[in-house]
């Protein structure tokens, strides 16, 4: 290390330079932090204060500790105060003119031993270091909001960056209890660069009416696990703030995917730009408040109710472990289920494996052994269509592919009742085309169940334009009781969770083919500064490759978009047969069983 980084200045002292400036100087560093608002500066102290008070009282520091924290941290109205750091951190607002003035009179103050490091999430490290007297000091570290809590720093290097200033602010950010990635200077670097591209399809799905804005947070949070869903993430960020962002990523990368939705534009010129205003894609209780209140567009109660058809037994017709799942809900929740395999063996095979994962739950204190066989005897296994007479609804859970899914419902067509209502569960299939294989399209839904599905609380349900509204109000009164969340899309590659989750699986996957990061650097970095369960090389390898490709590529034929072309990288490896966990190979290795 060529400095030990003793003395460090935060030049802005907002909500995240405030957050910087406490976790250094409860590490023991001494701390100035320079803002020219006497404001800004009173209330970073009071923020200071009070969080390390708060600390006290939950037992996470002493109240020794917490006055020499206090202590070792100093404020200023001007850059002279830095003359003896370090290290200088600055969070001043994105904007070249704004960081080069302060990188320009820096130079002018600090030793030429001094390491300069922006905290941008957007702008060009390159561009601001290029501007400096010292370019080789020049670096990005970008904390997380909120900085005490969050652990992800990203430490981003330009062409010009000398690599013991980066050695030294890595050493730095794991001595304040953080995990560093490296990453190269390129728009939103690893975390912003993968989530904003997500945020800003869901602002575009918003806007053009495909899903309601509560239909797309619950997706993505019941979909894939997320804390928050997009738009109310947005709503957090601030729209304005986003926009910024986005602009900035598309100026460096020309991608359509960054290039922000209209309505980003229009609510931050309207005023509306989130929690701060009290308005953005929901309406809070008050500007900075964080309850979502009522407002003109939150569905009416009685939008859940609807005339529907009486169901009381259903079909699913598949053997594999999607088609034993949906069973079992059904089972569950009560109806009589006939579970239809191709031959009586295998449907025998599925039953089985519903049994063992009742007994898995018995074993686990969730159900009673009564429970568990009341819901085996509901189930009839059967080896051919022909049990689906009599059922009310019937749902297929074979294989993706097409002209399977058309000879079934074919099939469907001619055994079930009149008004039994056929769904199907693909995930990225054209459900109209589905439909057109029955004499009664107006029977026919998508009810897309995710895996596996007896945890898995959502299923997106799926209207054709030839969908009848009895058929739907039906099926989402049968989600209701089977204690899923039904969200409501239209007839389009993806639906909601795929359609946003796959383009950043796939540019993930781009950023590894352009050696801009490793696979463990972007997976901590979803993981740390977003939150997200797993990385998304953990996810694809838990998906399938193979699967993976083959929803791109669906994905990329309808929507014609440059940027959703399946990245060479994910090609190759499922042409050479590495297909994720399930093969012991895919962007990882797997120990076999």
């Amino acid at each position: 290390m060529d400095t030990p980084l003793s003395t460090i200045a935060v030049v802005g002292l907002g909500t995240m330079g405030t957050g910087i400036a406490e976790v250094l100087a409860l590490a023991g560093r001494e701390v100035i932090g320079i803002d020219i608002s006497e404001a800004a500066a009173l209330g970073a102290v009071a923020s200071f204060e009070a969080s390390t008070a708060r600390a006290v009282g939950r037992g996470r520091i002493t109240e020794e500790q917490r006055a020499a924290a206090l202590a070792r941290f100093r404020t200023a109205d001007t850059l002279q105060a830095a003359a003896d750091a370090e290290l200088v951190i600055e969070v001043v607002p994105e904007s070249y003119e704004i960081k080069q003035q302060v990188f320009r009179e820096l130079d002018a103050v600090v030793p030429p031993t001094t390491i300069l490091a922006t905290g941008t999430n957007a702008l060009s490290v390159t561009r601001l270091a290029a501007e400096s007297q010292r370019p080789e000091r020049v670096l990005g570290l970008h904390f997380f909001n909120p900085a005490p809590a969050m652990k992800l720093v990203e430490v981003v290097s330009s062409v010009l960056t000398a690599p013991p200033a980066v050695e030294a602010v890595t050493a730095l950010a794991r001595e304040l209890g953080k995990e560093p990635v490296a990453v190269g200077d390129r728009p939103g670097f690893v975390a912003d660069g993968l989530l904003f591209g997500y945020l800003n399809q869901a602002a575009a799905m918003y806007e053009a009416n495909y899903a309601s804005r509560e239909d797309i947070d619950a997706a993505m949070r019941l979909g894939c696990g997320l804390p928050m869903g997009p738009l109310a993430l947005l709503d957090l960020i601030g729209i304005d703030t986003a926009r910024t962002v986005l602009e900035a990523m598309y100026a460096e990368s020309h991608d359509r995917l960054h290039a922000p939705a209209p309505i980003l534009g229009q609510l931050s010129s309207a005023g509306l730009t989130g929690r701060k205003a009290g308005r953005g894609f929901y309406t809070y209780d008050a500007p900075g408040g964080q309850d979502v209140v009522p407002d003109a567009l939150t569905p009416a109660a009685s939008a859940e109710a609807g005339a529907g058809r009486a169901v009381a037994s259903v079909g699913v017709a598949g053997s594999g472990t999607m088609a034993s799942g949906i069973a079992e809900v059904f089972a569950k929740a009560g109806y009589g289920v006939v579970l239809a395999a191709r031959t009586q063996e295998k449907a025998d095979l599925a039953k089985g494996r519903i049994a063992k994962s009742l007994e898995r739950s018995v074993s686990k204190g969730r159900l009673s052994a009564e429970a568990r066989d009341e819901t085996l005897a509901r189930i009839t296994a059967a080896g051919s269509l022909d049990a689906f007479a009599e059922v009310d609804l019937a749902v297929e859970a074979v294989a993706e592919d097409l002209e399977i899914k058309q000879q079934l419902f074919a099939a469907l067509d001619k055994v079930c009742r009149p008004g039994a209502v056929l769904a199907t569960t693909t995930s990225s299939l054209p459900v109209v085309a589905i439909a057109r294989a029955t004499a009664r399209p107006e029977d026919v839904i998508g009810m897309h169940f995710f895996n596996p599905a007896p945890a898995m609380k959502l299923v997106e349900v799926v209207r054709t334009v030839l969908t009848a509204d009895e058929v739907h109000a039906t099926v989402r009164a049968v989600c209701a009781k089977i204690r899923k969340h039904p969200v409501d899309c239209g007839d389009r590659a993806g639906f909601i969770v795929n359609a946003l989750l796959f383009p950043y699986l796939n540019n993930a996957i781009k950023m590894v083919e352009q050696h801009y990061a490793s696979l463990d650097d972007i997976d901590a970095a979803m993981k740390l500064g977003g939150g997200y369960p797993m990385g998304p090389f953990e996810l694809l390898d838990v998906v399938g490759l193979d699967v993976s490709l083959a929803i791109e590529k669906v994905l990329h034929k309808e929507f014609r978009d440059p940027g959703l072309a399946p990245a060479p990288l994910l090609e190759h490896l499922v042409a050479a047969g590495c297909l994720g966990r399930k093969t012991g190979r895919g962007f990882r290795e797997y120990a076999r069983r």
